[in-house]
């Protein structure tokens, strides 16, 4: 009989097609050169995942999910020693990943679009039985590859609001940033889900004024909790025209500066043209399911001369940029509070059929403690 330890094993949920989850069980990878074997402490579930899980995805049918996360440090590579930052780590230290490849050498890379590198999924679209198995979050461990940003998460930032900085937080600031709006200014927030919440908050922090559309009261309570000024039930107006008269009542009939879709919805693209002044811009980043089609008045968009700016993914510093937002505005925004539903590793279904159905608004997959 052999003297050698029995190795440590870890379990991976796996989507076998379009809402039905199967689990996995595999042994833990030796992290390579460069690259961290993180143990997940904590999975959230974002508006991405629901798309996959609805079958909605262009390419994506079966597989790995989960993305955005928070772990800490099981074990270290060769070579490893600090976060992208430059800040030592250790084992056991928490620590947040982009959740994508960045190659720093195809043709978007070169030109410095590392949020769109070709190469951003190589990973997490490989099967759960490719090694080093562990491609997506919703795992008990999580394989940071060594072209993958990670940083070590500050001592006063919770686990909860973590969680959310890989995905939600970074994408806003980096939608947000694009958009140039600052101090004065007045943006709409369409939609007040998880990414919504995060826009409005680095908004407020940017010196905007903020006025947020949604049509669950419960977000719109949430969104004033993190600083919106006006918050619009779009069920108390009857078409896209009293919506967007409501914005100018509030906006001296001038229109928002800006304006930034995060619903996932189509139909809320077309109507954010209708909301913003001549001149504006207009941030989409929730629409992400080529194929969903919607009437568009493209006369009116050249009327207005609105600037469009989509935005999918962010560069990977600014997850570095959303720690320290965090960590810069603790008890301000009720990141803790975000999360409104938490479920184990065992119900991974569930947590993905109950947001689907917006019976809750952020669900959160607490991994095991050993």
């Amino acid at each position: 009989m052999s003297n050698e330890p029995a190795m440590e094993k870890g379990r991976v949920a796996v989507m076998d097609e379009p809402e039905k989850l199967s689990y996995r069980e595999y042994d833990l990878p030796k992290p390579g050169p460069g690259a961290v074997l993180l143990k997940v402490l904590r999975s959230n579930i974002c508006g991405s995942e629901l798309h996959i899980w609805r079958g909605q995805h262009p390419t994506k049918k079966k597989g790995v999910l989960g993305h955005e996360m928070i772990g800490e440090v099981h074990s270290l590579g060769e070579g490893v020693d600090t976060d992208f930052a430059g800040e030592p780590i250790k084992k056991g230290d928490r620590i947040v990943s982009a959740y994508y490849i960045t190659c720093r050498k195809c043709a978007a890379c070169r030109e410095g679009h590392f949020h769109l590198c070709e190469h951003a999924y190589d990973f997490w679209n490989q099967a759960p039985e490719e090694s080093p198995h562990f491609h997506g979050t919703f795992a008990s461990h999580y394989y940071i590859h060594p072209d993958q940003y990670f940083y070590k998460v500050p001592d006063n930032v919770s686990e909860a609001s973590a969680a959310s900085a890989n995905c939600a937080l970074s994408q806003v600031y980096f939608g947000l940033d694009k958009s140039g709006v600052t101090y004065g200014q007045t943006i709409v927030i369409q939609g007040a889900g998880g990414l919504g919440l995060n826009a409005i908050a680095v908004a407020k922090e940017k010196g905007a004024t903020v006025i947020a559309i949604d049509g669950v009261e419960g977000r719109l309570k949430q969104a004033e909790q993190f600083g919106a000024d006006h918050v619009l039930n779009m069920n108390d107006y009857g078409s896209t025209a009293e919506r967007a008269q409501a914005v100018l009542d509030l906006t001296g009939g001038i229109g928002a500066d800006m304006a930034m879709e995060v619903t996932g919805v189509p139909a809320a693209f077309a109507e954010g043209i209708h909301l913003i002044r001549p001149g504006g811009k207009y941030v989409t980043i929730g629409n992400i399911t080529p194929g969903k089609m919607v009437e568009f008045d493209p006369g009116l968009l050249t009327r207005k001369s609105i600037q469009i700016i989509p935005v999918v993914r962010y560069n990977p510093w600014y997850l570095y940029k959303a720690l320290k937002f965090l960590s810069d505005t603790q008890g301000k925004y009720p990141f803790d509070d975000m999360m409104d539903a938490e479920f184990s590793i065992d119900e991974i279904k569930l947590a993905l059929d109950k947001s689907a159905a917006r019976e809750v608004t952020r669900a959160s997959i607490v991994m095991e403690r050993p």
